[in-house]
């Protein structure tokens, strides 16, 4: 789910170069028509689905002289990915979108490769019991998380103390608050060591990014907040670390490349032999580490505040985010702005301690009209540009 996104280009080049493993069955779009027909084309599965149905025309009669059932829209997503032929259902969808058919595949028993972190962060409690009533894997495939799984590896009788996630820092680390009011997207955009979408990579800057993987890491591997510690590693070598009750610690290393997550997620229990590039430690003769800095980039400290209130406030600041997110990228709201409407939502959008799927619902859609309206009334000093 979300084959033509950064995460769903690199998946398939792990399944293209391991042809005799997997079979694609199912390539899902938003609107990029164009790269899903070159998909499909490349990889014939049983099924091509586009989100934007006004493009439903052009990707069905593009792919009309091969065996491929074209479909359009969320609920073709959500029906489709229940079928009995299916293994594995990876998602790389961006945001909320993911939640529904994550659920949908859970219920039919389909283990999942998680790449879209929403839909932990959004809906914790309710995907990992869906997960164990069902008897589904949850197999993390954002580098950080995929560090602490495979660090966890063989120490299931050994008590976590603590996990320690890695932060790049961003294109921004160690600029201040006056320095921050002037960035624009294009500066933003500019990641110091990983190629991800646009979202994902202005999350980074903010430290939102590291914020909603300290919420998901709560749900993957049943933590408290206090046993989720950041600490900002510039160069990138060590994706995360796992503290154990005796002190001892255990780091996975190597090369900034999200294709070996992905092929983890995708094989495991197994290690396939590729041909990604190797670290070299004389290459990197000084590896260092510094605490975040949460005065300047607010969002971690929004992050772990809304884990510790639990309920639907990470639903909020999930949808908040997104909405500010869109609004730095269309130049409509600054960059420290971001981070006030989130703020200003976690304050007014009703709180709610046990929250069910339709509380989500509609903390989500409630959430994002609110920050909308934050954004358009100007109601934030210093929210439009």
């Amino acid at each position: 789910m979300g084959s033509t996104g950064s995460i769903g280009t690199q998946s398939l080049e792990v399944i293209r170069d391991n042809g005799d493993l997997f079979k694609i069955f199912l390539l899902t779009a938003n609107s990029n028509a164009d790269l899903l027909i070159a998909q499909a084309i490349a990889f014939t599965p049983e099924y091509a689905i586009i989100c934007d149905e006004t493009q439903y025309p052009a990707v069905k009669q593009a792919l009309a002289h091969l065996p491929i059932k074209v479909l359009s829209g969320h609920s073709a997503i959500v029906e489709t990915v229940t079928h009995p032929d299916i293994d594995i259902v990876l998602t790389a969808m961006v945001g909320f979108a993911g939640l529904a058919p994550t659920i949908a595949a859970i219920k039919a028993g389909k283990d999942i490769a998680l790449a879209n972190k929403e839909t932990l962060v959004v809906a914790g409690e309710l995907i990992t019991s869906l997960a164990k009533q069902h008897n589904v894997k949850i197999l993390p495939v954002d580098s950080e998380h995929s560090a602490i799984f495979q660090c966890v590896a063989g120490e299931e009788n050994n008590a976590i103390e603590k996990i320690i996630l890695t932060a790049s820092g961003g294109p921004f680390r160690g600029k201040n608050l006056d320095y921050l009011s002037t960035v624009t997207r294009e500066h933003a955009l500019k990641h110091p060591n990983w190629v991800m979408g646009a979202k994902i990579t202005i999350d980074s800057a903010t430290l939102m990014n590291k914020g909603l993987e300290v919420i998901e890491a709560k749900w993957l591997f049943d933590l408290e907040a206090e046993q989720i510690d950041v600490i900002v590693h510039p160069q990138s070598i060590i994706h995360s670390m796992v503290q154990f009750e005796d002190g001892s610690i255990k780091a996975q290393m190597g090369l900034p490349d999200m294709k070996l997550p992905i092929q983890y997620a995708l094989a495991h229990p197994a290690r396939i032999k590729n041909n990604f590039k190797r670290f070299d430690f004389t290459q990197y003769p000084k590896l260092t580490f510094e605490k975040p800095d949460l005065d300047t980039f607010r969002n971690l400290g929004l992050a772990y505040e809304a884990l510790n209130r639990g309920g639907n406030m990470p639903c909020i600041i999930n949808a908040a985010n997104e909405i500010a997110v869109a609004g730095f990228l269309n130049n409509t709201i600054g960059f420290l702005a971001m981070s006030d409407v989130v703020e200003t939502c976690m304050q007014k959008i009703t709180y709610i301690a046990h929250a069910t799927h339709h509380d989500y619902l509609n903390t989500d859609k409630e959430t994002r009209i609110f920050a909308q309206n934050l954004i358009n009334k100007n109601a934030l000093k210093g929210v439009i540009i």
